[in-house]
């Protein structure tokens, strides 16, 4: 018999040898399940109790000895199904610490490097688009790309917030996007660096001449950053 899936339900070799064991035999006290199984009297005995505790044997106590008896095969189906339960509860907050603790980053170089990093973006889920400090130097891809992008990120029901720097004005981003709002910061402020959030991800750009980007996936940075967004943003609207 092929005991393997027996295994893959957490029962040790012991386990399974004395189980197998007890279904042959019937009821029976620990003396013939040695014998049977082959292992040691203290081995047997320790694993008898495991057994019971799992569900997969019971015990009648005749005087000061007990007779075992394996629980119905068809039983397991109840345990698995119980431990399929069990952990469908436990999974959401297993997934919450696995998310708090995720931080991937992936380095992009050169503008088709930060194209990707957009295309990624473009996937992240969410209904926001969150971009701060964008340059003029932004415009080394081309005006058309740029204007694909935005169209594909509309049609996907994403709103964007552009806060551009003030060398962007003349662009007028806010004419050519649609589902798209835009303020900028004040004049003679122009670093190089443009900060991207979407979702659970953040893109840092700094466009230089071979422009470098990095995308991280976190969700507790992600929304760190978005409040310091929502802080700038809202000053910006107050000028």
């Amino acid at each position: 018999m092929d005991t393997q899936i027996l295994e893959d339900i957490g029962l040790s070799t012991a386990e399974i040898k004395i189980y197998l064991a007890l279904l042959e035999i019937g009821i029976s006290t620990a003396g013939p399940i040695i014998e049977k199984s082959g292992l040691q009297s203290s081995v047997v005995h320790m694993t008898l109790g495991k057994l019971v505790g799992k569900g997969f044997a019971s015990f009648v106590k005749e005087g000061k000895r007990k007779q075992y008896q394996a629980a119905n095969p068809k039983h397991i189906l109840t345990y698995l199904k119980e431990k399929q339960t069990n952990f469908e509860h436990l999974l959401p907050q297993l997934l919450a610490k696995q998310q708090q603790a995720k931080l991937d980053v992936t380095v992009f170089r050169g503008v088709r490097g930060i194209k990707e990093i957009f295309y990624e973006l473009l996937e992240a889920g969410g209904t926001e688009h969150h971009t701060l400090g964008s340059t003029k130097e932004s415009l080394m891809i081309p005006t058309e790309w740029w204007l694909e992008y935005h169209t594909k990120r509309a049609a996907k029901g994403i709103n964007a917030k552009l806060l551009f720097n003030e060398s962007l004005k003349s662009w007028k981003a806010e004419k050519l996007y649609k589902r798209v709002e835009v303020r900028y910061t004040k004049e003679g402020f122009e670093p190089l660096s443009e900060t991207i959030i979407r979702n659970d991800k953040i893109s840092l750009i700094i466009w230089t001449e071979k422009p470098i980007g990095i995308l991280i996936h976190n969700k507790a940075a992600a929304e760190s950053y978005d409040k310091y967004f929502s802080l700038l943003w809202e000053a910006a609207g107050k000028k």
